[in-house]
């Protein structure tokens, strides 16, 4: 039988977004999925519209939240509802491919990996595709994490034993930091060097905001991680360079 795979899709004001990224999980071509969305209070259509969804497909379950936490809350929250042998995490603009679950699920099953990510596209807020394809490596582990973030968290897929007790904490860039624990628990992630998702690009998000993405990163290397000084300096400009590179494809 194939393994069920739950899907922990945060919300918060995406009505915009929210459709075309759950039209993307009722049209994968692997069926046993859960979609657990987790609105974080919204203020807008997303509860109707994900209710929407959910009345025409058994598989997605709304939860709505009466307080604001945080998408680290919402995460966890979802994750704690999950029942699936695997987790895929999946962002509430994000798009995934028609065979994005059926291909990792392959691969995560033929060889027992505790993670796998894959290549993508970015696109911006009206869709438009706005870059190549950007290439994953075959393999990541904590060291090559730390010294460049290539896993965007909406393609990423962790065994649920993998991650046992772990949570998000309330830190910017907490994907990035969670991941990061998972390799220190489970060793490598294993990349798909071909393009499964489309990764959206707003205006106002953290990762666009540039100063605040530093702040972040220096954070993780010295509050998270624990490096000294020299070290998360260097570290930092690495990151900067391979930020700048990525923007350019």
């Amino acid at each position: 039988m194939e393994p069920l795979v739950s899907i922990v899709t945060p919300c918060y004001n995406s009505a915009s977004f929210i459709s075309a990224t759950l039209e993307s999980v009722v049209s994968q071509e692997y069926k046993n999925w859960e979609l657990i969305v987790v609105d974080d209070r919204s203020t807008d259509d997303t509860c109707k519209i994900v209710e929407v969804y959910a009345e025409q497909h058994t598989g997605i379950h709304l939860i709505s939240l009466k307080e604001n936490g945080g998408v680290s809350n919402a995460r966890n929250i979802g994750m704690a509802a999950a029942r699936g042998k695997y987790i895929a995490f999946l962002d509430s603009d994000d798009i995934w491919f028609k065979d994005k679950l059926s291909r990792q699920i392959s691969f995560m099953e033929e060889k027992g990996l505790p993670l796998t990510f894959c290549s993508y596209k970015r696109i911006n807020e009206e869709g438009k595709v706005i870059s190549a394809q950007i290439p994953v490596p075959a393999t990541v582990v904590y060291n090559s994490l730390l010294a460049h973030n290539v896993v965007i968290f909406s393609t990423s897929m962790i065994l649920k034993a993998a991650i046992g007790e772990l949570q998000f904490g309330q830190a910017g860039h907490e994907d990035w930091i969670f991941l990061l624990q998972i390799l220190k628990k489970n060793g490598t992630g294993y990349g798909i060097n071909e393009t499964l998702a489309f990764y959206r690009v707003r205006k106002n998000s953290v990762s666009s905001n540039k100063l605040q993405a530093i702040g972040y990163t220096w954070n993780i290397f010295r509050k998270s991680e624990g490096i000294g000084y020299l070290r998360s300096t260097f570290l930092l400009a690495r990151y900067a360079v391979s930020a700048t590179l990525k923007r350019l494809r």
